[in-house]
């Protein structure tokens, strides 16, 4: 690369050679107006670095809004989820333009940057802010589009890279106990939409997913079912998309009762088809309206707390019967990686993340476990001095009864339920029998036949 300084008139020039035009000739970029030479051969040598390092940018006088609202939101919209491109379209208009979008594009820093998510935080006119929480999503549009621009060579680097947006807080997780799950089931048994509550509490999918479920996704003879489409929401719209990771499809076992329930609603489902007629919208959506129109998401899980309220117990997140599934799971012993392989986790990391109020407990009845496979009923030294002492748990009648005599003794550990030596039943409880929930007639019928 080359480039030079000249005088014009009572100034001083640079000029460089920042490449080659599509045809093959030279591309120069100047810039006039320094009082002294030194002053301008010092600008060259820095533009002339940053074409040796890839990163020099052609000056612009694109603001920040001009390149948000019509060269990035364009450039991207086809390229990501539906829901994805509103959150971000969202951002743009209610945040990210009205404060920064009269800003250079080339002049934004990160101490602007850090005002306006001060801004959003607590605004100078004394409105209500937003939460720290939402004020991270719009930095993290922020980020997306910038680091967009840096790609396309229209700025050097990204400024947001170096703002400090507030720590967003991890989400309160709340979950039911095995006991409260069984009370929602009798509670919403006689709700048409049951089976969604069963289906999602029992596998722990997400709530597009089993939104999006299709009957031709079952294989009511294997026990599976496959995730492999999902419902978004779209303001007052929805949108059909698929999982956004590979580890995302995937196939999931239904237990019986589950496969018993969706068999009786999906005969409900052509009953209600037949009454519907010629109007009814087959999307082969297994959980859909009566007339086969697809459910929304907002609606549904506004229809799961209200039956919460009704059933009498503590507030829960349609989102979080998920969580209840996979706490539950690892709580009875299932493997951190087969309930992150149901979950549709990205990684096993994730999974011991979100569920690591879970973990400590595992870890003590792994080490009691442990334990009682090594120790239980052996005679072992126990001192420093080798002193032998034998060690055991008591079961059976209370002490003083024949059985539980001087001598009678059994040296060996047993498992004491939940909390003991032994992990917790699936669920968590050992009254929880899959085969008690309250399920219609006709699907009794067929969990006999099996």
């Amino acid at each position: 690369m080359r480039g030079r300084v000249t005088k014009r008139g009572s100034s001083w020039t640079y000029v460089v050679d920042i490449g080659l035009t599509p045809d093959g000739k030279r591309k120069q970029k100047s810039k006039a107006g320094f009082e002294t030479k030194k002053a301008a051969q010092a600008a060259l040598t820095e533009v002339l670095a940053t074409v040796r390092q890839g990163t020099y940018t052609e000056p612009t006088r694109l603001t920040v809004g001009s390149y948000l609202t019509d060269r990035w939101q364009p450039a991207i919209r086809a390229t990501i989820r539906p829901s994805t491109f509103a959150s971000y379209q969202m951002h743009c208009r209610k945040y990210l333009v009205p404060i920064l979008g009269n800003q250079p594009l080339q002049g934004l820093t990160a101490p602007a940057i850090n005002t306006m998510y001060a801004d959003l935080l607590q605004p100078l006119d004394g409105s209500q802010g937003i939460g720290p929480a939402s004020v991270h999503r719009v930095h993290a549009t922020l980020h997306r589009a910038l680091r967009d621009a840096v790609r396309w060579q229209l700025i050097a680097r990204n400024p947001a890279g170096s703002a400090d947006p507030p720590r967003a807080p991890r989400p309160q997780m709340s979950v039911w106990t095995s006991v409260e799950l069984r009370q929602f089931f009798n509670s919403a048994a006689k709700h048409p939409w049951y089976p969604l509550w069963v289906f999602i509490a029992m596998t722990g999918v997400r709530r597009g997913e089993a939104l999006g479920l299709r009957w031709a996704d079952i294989d009511f003879d294997r026990s599976r079912a496959a995730i492999r489409q999902t419902v978004i929401p779209l303001a007052h719209q929805i949108a059909f998309s698929e999982p956004k990771t590979d580890k995302g499809r995937r196939s999931i076992a239904l237990d019986h009762t589950t496969v018993a329930v969706l068999r009786h609603h999906r005969r409900r489902q052509l009953e209600d088809r037949f009454l519907v007629g010629p109007d009814y919208q087959d999307r082969d959506l297994v959980f859909a309206r009566a007339d086969g129109r697809p459910l929304h998401p907002e609606y549904v899980s506004r229809t799961f707390a209200r039956l919460t309220r009704q059933a009498g117990l503590r507030p829960l997140r349609l989102h979080d019967l998920r969580h209840t599934n996979a706490s539950l799971a690892l709580a009875a012993g299932v493997p951190t990686r087969v309930v992150s392989d149901r979950l549709g986790h990205s990684a096993m990391a994730v999974t011991t993340d979100i569920y690591q109020h879970v973990i400590p407990d595992l870890d003590e009845a792994a080490a009691a476990k442990m334990a009682d496979l090594v120790f239980g009923g052996d005679v072992i030294p126990t001192t420093a001095s080798g002193e032998l002492r034998e060690h055991f748990v008591s079961i059976g009648p209370p002490a003083g009864s024949p059985v539980n005599s001087p001598g009678k003794q059994i040296p060996r550990s047993t498992p004491v339920g939940e909390g003991g030596l032994e992990p917790p039943h699936p669920f968590g409880h050992r009254n929880l029998n899959p085969a008690r929930l309250p399920i219609p007639p006709l699907a009794r019928v067929l969990v006999r036949r099996g």
